[in-house]
């Protein structure tokens, strides 16, 4: 379901990035000209967690998918927001795994521009913050305070630009190596 964003040397694919500080993880994080975030929810998980889970992907987001087995199919449809994406996991008669759109995803109209602000290290909202020159003193605050700065005083579009850029180029994901041919997700999934 992935390949194709995998292949893309220009997008980088997280497995479980922290949102909102920590309060939340997205399962699979998207970065490419969007922020795009990926839910999963097994036979096996509950649905808990998911009131949490969508303030925070809704916080940061372009566009949103649930990722859902048969069990979860009713529960999630009716509390999910109508711009997430729903897909329906469905085993094959030889346990395939197969993956039905249910619901493709619409682009999310509520993004918090401190949210995203959030996606930062300190080091790199500093780097930013220099090149507006904001007060000398700004620069030695808690983190929150660079964060509300840096979404009040840069347009959204170019602040989730910017936080996509640092992102991308940084050095040190766990999981930055790329797929080889024989990884077991570059196999081809099976198609309904």
């Amino acid at each position: 379901m992935l390949r194709r964003y995998h292949a893309d040397q220009s997008t980088l694919v997280l497995d479980e990035l922290g949102l909102m500080h920590g309060a939340c993880r997205a399962d699979i994080a998207i970065i490419n000209g969007r922020l795009i975030g990926f839910e999963i929810k097994s036979d096996k998980d509950s649905l808990s967690r998911l009131e949490k889970q969508i303030i925070a992907y809704n916080a940061v987001f372009d566009h949103i998918a649930i990722i859902i087995s048969e069990r979860h199919r009713l529960a999630v449809v009716q509390r999910v927001p109508k711009h997430w994406g729903i897909v329906l996991t469905v085993r094959g008669k030889r346990g395939a795994i197969h993956f039905k759109t249910q619901r493709k995803s619409k682009i999310n109209p509520g993004i918090s521009p401190v949210s995203v602000a959030q996606l930062l290290w300190k080091r790199e909202a500093i780097e930013i913050l220099q090149n507006l020159g904001p007060p000398p003193l700004l620069l030695k605050s808690p983190r929150a305070k660079l964060y509300r700065y840096l979404s009040k005083h840069l347009p959204l579009d170019q602040l989730k630009s910017t936080v996509r850029t640092y992102l991308k180029n940084r050095p040190n994901w766990r999981n930055r190596t790329p797929l080889s041919l024989c990884d077991d997700l570059s196999r081809p999934i099976a198609k309904s």
